[in-house]
């Protein structure tokens, strides 16, 4: 469920090309941020708001779409932020 908001809020703030959220959170049990509800997730997302921006400022618009969840449902993100222009140049 956690990964299906994930999905909806990333869709919602950037209509991204490609989105992909990846679960790790089962490789985690029992981690610290685990006992207490929070996942670990990965993101793959292409999207042209990040053309031009750099990857802090890329992660900064993500972080923002996804807001109060970083504080309690999500414990660890990975994100692979790309433009368009670089997902044809196969950065994925």
């Amino acid at each position: 469920m956690t990964s299906e908001l994930i999905k909806q809020l990333l869709n919602n703030a950037f209509n991204p090309g490609l989105l992909e959220i990846i679960d790790n959170s089962a490789a985690h049990a029992g981690h610290s941020g685990a006992r207490n509800g929070g996942g670990h997730y990965h993101v793959i997302i292409v999207a042209e708001v990040f053309e031009g921006r750099s990857l802090v400022q890329r992660h900064q618009l993500i972080y923002k779409a996804l807001g109060d969840m970083m504080k309690q449902q999500i414990h660890a993100l990975g994100i692979n932020a790309l433009s368009p222009s670089e997902e044809t140049k196969g950065r994925l």
